[in-house]
Parts: structure tokens; sequence; C-alpha cells
């Protein structure tokens, strides 16, 4: 399935769930100086999950094109090491701005992911925030995930709320629990589940982080609820290519591998011309 077609079924399936499609913002935010560039499909929504701004909808699915190349979210250290980073990306998403929450947004990954997309459903594995027994409950009763396969982790980044499954947009700004999902590449990938010693290997990778907003973080660090329970969700287009078109690097992708041969294609042209010059020149 080539990305284009992904990125098609994701916005239709979502589109026949009563969520308005909406373009993809520009790289640079427009009205918010707190970040450099937009990282994440929710930028654009800011005030909405603040309760700052009203739109015409309370759920909307987006194509986000982002950039993680500082700031919270910097992707760089990773890029060229793993088989999953890079800093310019597409961001998958769907968002409630306090219509549905946890139980909608779950069944929903679960529909896209199994029935739409018709990926194993043992060959994923789900994590949630150490607190959030409402996920979990959620993922192992009416979704059928087995326990062992929902993993939790707490605050392991050395502060409260500072864990890989607590998401916020930046230092400050709407922020929440999450629940990710991961897909494994098999054994023949080294790596092991989130969580593991080995979770920066290749082999489990996550694919969807569904974040439940309910809080804002101010500059003190202090959080306060926001005015509605909400739902922001992301999904890498090119990880989720890679497991659809049975690769196992981002950069085998049909995407990556068009513009690898164009360049490959066009450097070999400039060497062309610059050998000939260099001839004209000698003579």
């Amino acid at each position: 399935m080539k990305a284009a077609d992904i990125r098609e079924k994701f916005l239709k399936f979502f589109e026949s769930k009563g969520h308005t499609i909406v373009r993809s913002s520009s790289l640079v935010p427009g009205n918010d100086p707190t970040l450099l560039f937009v990282n994440s499909g929710m930028v654009q929504f800011k005030d909405v999950f603040l309760g700052t701004e009203s739109r015409p909808y309370s759920r909307a699915t987006t194509s986000q094109r982002s950039v993680r190349a500082g700031g919270k979210h910097n992707d760089l250290e990773n890029v060229g090491y793993t088989a999953r980073h890079h800093t310019f990306f597409e961001m998958l998403g769907n968002f409630s701005f306090g219509d549905y929450f946890k139980r909608d947004a779950i069944h929903y990954c679960w529909e896209l992911l199994t029935k739409v997309y018709g990926l194993p459903a043992d060959k994923l594995t789900v994590t949630v925030y150490q607190e959030d027994d409402e996920a979990f409950a959620i993922w192992e009763n009416e979704i059928g995930v087995p326990k062992e396969r929902i993993i939790r982790i707490g605050d392991n980044k050395g502060a409260r709320y500072a864990s890989d499954n607590f998401w916020t947009m930046g230092d400050t700004g709407p922020c929440g629990p999450c629940s990710e999902v991961f897909y494994d590449h098999g054994p023949e990938v080294w790596g092991g589940p989130p969580g593991s010693p080995e979770e920066d290997g290749d082999r489990f990778i996550e694919i969807w982080n569904l974040v439940f907003m309910q809080f804002n973080r101010d500059v003190q660090g202090n959080m306060t609820k926001l005015p509605k329970q909400s739902v922001d969700t992301g999904m890498g287009l090119e990880r989720l290519a890679a497991v659809l078109q049975h690769v196992h690097s981002n950069y085998e992708i049909e995407l990556f591998q068009t513009l690898i041969k164009a360049a490959a294609r066009e450097t070999a042209t400039a060497d062309l011309t610059n050998n000939s010059l260099k001839v004209i020149a000698d003579h």
C-alpha cells in the first residue's frame, strides 16, 4: 500500500466517524512563539484545547507536516542511528475537542489498525501511563489485548509526569497521559518491548500515540485541568508505511526510495557536468 493510499484511508476512516478533515498547517506556527516549528498535529489546535478558540466542529482529522529538530521533541540525536527517526515527517492524527475521550479513541485506533489496514492483532503491543487504570481496562476488557501485552510506564525521566507515557507539546501547554501502540517487527530484529533495557532497538516500533489531553502546564510547571477532556493522537505516516509495505526501515518505503533515486540521478548528472567542465577548462 503506497503512502498516498495510507493517508487517504486514514482521513476517510475518521471522516466516516464524524471528523472534519482539516488541512495541514504551515511548518512555522503562525501564532505560537513557544515553538520554532510545528512538531505535531495538535499544534494548530492548541488554543482549541485551551478553550480560548472555538471551531465549527468538535472532531477533526489531519495529516500534518512536522519537524523535530529542536526543543522538547528533538529527534536529531537519533537520526542515522535507528530505522525510524527523521526530522521531517507527516503526522496522521484524529482529535476530539470535548467530545469523545479514551474509550472511543482506543476503539477507533484498534478498528483502523486491525480492520482497515489489516495488521495482525498479535503483532501489536500497547503501553499506558502507570496510573491510568481506565485505559488499561479498556485495552484488556473491551479490545481484548492480553494483559501481558499492556505495559504500564511510570515517571521514568526524573520528575513527576516526566514519562514516555505522559505527553506535552513543549515545556508549557496542553498535556496528558497517553497510550502508545507498538508493532513487533519480529525476533530477527534486535530490540525489546517498551520499558525493557533493549527498548531503543528497532524490533518494537511505536506507530501511534493516543494522548488524553487533560491538563495545561504553565511556565512554573503547575498543572491545571483543561476546560474539557480531549483527545490528540499522532501516527507517523512513514512508520506505518514501513509496516504495511513489509520493510523494516522507514528509508526503504516508496516515499524515501523515490527521493533517494532522484537524488542519485541528479548527483550523477552533476558529476558528469562537473567532469565535462573540467575537461574543457584543462584544454
